[in-house]
Formats: C-alpha cells, structure tokens, sequence
C-alpha cells in the first residue's frame, strides 16, 4: 500500500510540476552574437523543435561581440561560442584547454564596382583596398600571401585602409574605394547590389595546398567540458547539423527567418541564403584539420607571433574528435 502511495504522490508532482522540472532537458549554453548566423540556425531549430526532439535545451547568451564570447567562455558563463580554429590553435599554445568543431566554410570575397576595369589581383596594384577586420585578419594575410605569389606587396603597393565591416562596404558603395575584402555576409549584400567578386578568398586556398574548402569557423568548448558531456555534444551538434540541412533545402525557411537576416531585400536574402548554403561543411574532420595545418604554416608565416602565438605549427588537440576511438 505504502508503495502504491508513493507512486501516485509521484504522478501528482509530475502532473502539478513543469514537464521541464520534471524531466528536465540538458542544457548547453551558447555565446551568441544577436544578428549572427547561429541565431539564424536557433530560430529554425525551435521552430521545427529540433531541440525538443533531441532532449536538449539551448540558452543562448547573447553577446555584443566575439570578444565578450571568449570572456564569458573562459569564466564559465557559456558552454560554447563560435569562433575560428587559428584562435583556438593559439589559445592552446599558451595553455588553456579549448576545442574547435567546424561550423562554416563561407569566407569574405575581394569585391569590385559593376564597372570596375580590375580583372586580376595584379590590377590592384595602385589602389585603395578596403581591409575589414584589421592588419591581422586571416582573409586579409591569406590575399597578401597570394599576391606575393605573383610578385605583387599589398601592403607596400596598394593604400589600404582598415575599418569595421559595415563602414568600409558603404564606401566601397559609394566610390571612395576601387576594392574592397570584406566579410563574407556583406560581401553577399554587396553581391545584391551588382558588385561583382574579383575573387573569392576560398579560390586562394588550393594555391597553398589546401584539397578543399575550409571551415575557418567553428564551435569552440573546453576540452575536458567536452569530455565529461561527450553524449551532449553529440546531440547539439546532431541537432545543428539538422538545422543546417533545412536551410539548405527549403527556401521557404529563408523567408521566415528573413528577419534575422536583417536584409533589406529580397536579392540581399537570396544573396545571403546561396553563400551560406556554400558555406556548410561537408568534409570529415580529418580532412578539415589536415587543410588547417596547411594555411596555419601560410598564417604564421605572414602574420607572425602576433597572430599564432608561439606556436610554429596546428596545435595538437586544436580539433574535437567526436568518435573517441579513432
């Protein structure tokens, strides 16, 4: 009788308490930027209950940049953030802990005016270059290695001039630059606009021994978070990867987060759709990390100890694995 007793006492708390308490989710905290793309794979994950399915509640904490990611991410305040692999190399160099999954292959594009006479990169030469991001940014480094390639010194032979990403794209719209690199998502809205790409940074990459497109960005954790939760990554990143096959397939998905986008129009939306679509890594991990070491040697060599760290070389462990018997 006691038994019977305790059971319905059980179905009572679980009748009158949140299904949430009850059975609580796991949760997995993720350092977001609000008009970041991952947002853009969170509203479609909650609306289709990805989540749910998987048992998994994510709390994104929204951040007002990459840099408050890392902060939080190293106080503990966040489970995951996303951020590339060149960080995480050097972050490991100097002793902490972190992991990189790849999330995305989109990189940021030379972008020229519909009327542009440049063809090559040569045709730079002279110029005023629009640099987003600054002296070290890896799309920036990885022009400047493959011009030198071909004989040409950005630095030294074009004027450049470095800003925030949204600044330099409206002065390269409005005349004041011959070209511009620039992110790949306002590359996509300039694309809109009619501005044509002289070259797409992923174009530069086979120049340097790279077998395919690279994902420069991915999900960052700690390692031995990651290990002691192996199960749940496996479910977030099962869950995303999802997420990414329906923004993939549906354009009708496109519409509704077309909000989040903040595009202005349709031809920007379709813009930012088909360059994230091209940007969804489809390679192993292995194949990802081999090309990594192939541009980390091409980075360091370029951009020194103030971009890599002490570091000559990939940090070993810089690569989650997901299969612990391999």
């Amino acid at each position: 009788m006691k038994q019977v007793l305790r059971l319905l006492v059980g179905i009572f708390i679980c009748v009158i308490v949140p299904v949430s308490a009850c059975c609580a989710a796991d949760t997995i905290k993720v350092a977001v930027q609000k008009t970041g793309t991952f947002a853009w794979e969170l509203a479609v994950i909650r609306s289709h209950g990805l989540d749910k399915q998987a048992d998994l509640a994510i709390d994104a904490v929204e951040l007002a940049s990459p840099e408050a990611g890392k902060i939080a991410l190293r106080a503990g305040n966040a489970d995951l953030m996303v951020s590339d692999w060149l960080w995480v190399s050097r972050e490991r160099a100097l002793g902490a802990r972190l992991q990189f999954s790849p999330y995305s292959s989109a990189l940021g594009a030379i972008m020229i005016p519909p009327s542009s006479p440049i063809r090559t990169l040569a045709d730079l030469k002279g110029r005023k270059l629009a640099v987003a991001g600054g002296p070290l940014d890896k799309s920036w480094l990885l022009l400047q290695a493959a011009a030198k390639r071909d004989g040409l010194d950005l630095k030294s032979q074009a004027t450049i001039t470095y800003g925030a990403p949204p600044l330099l794209a409206a002065k390269l719209s409005e005349g004041e630059m011959d070209a511009g690199i620039n992110y790949w998502n306002f590359c996509a809205a300039l694309e809109a606009k009619g501005f044509r790409r002289l070259i797409g940074i992923e174009d530069l990459l086979p120049r340097f021994g790279a077998k395919g497109r690279v994902a420069m960005v991915g999900y960052v954790f700690d390692e031995d978070w990651a290990k002691a939760h192996r199960e749940l990554v496996a479910r977030f990143l099962e869950v995303t990867a999802k997420a990414k096959d329906i923004l993939a397939s549906s354009d009708a998905e496109w519409d509704a987060i077309a909000p989040l986008t903040g595009a202005a129009d349709a031809a920007t939306l379709h813009a930012y759709r088909d360059r994230y679509r091209d940007g969804i890594p489809r390679r192993t991990v292995g194949d990802e990390e081999a090309d990594a070491r192939v541009l980390y040697r091409v980075l360091a060599e370029i951009g020194g100890r103030d971009l890599v760290g002490p570091a000559e070389q990939l940090s070993p462990g810089t690569y989650y694995n997901p299969d612990p018997r391999d």
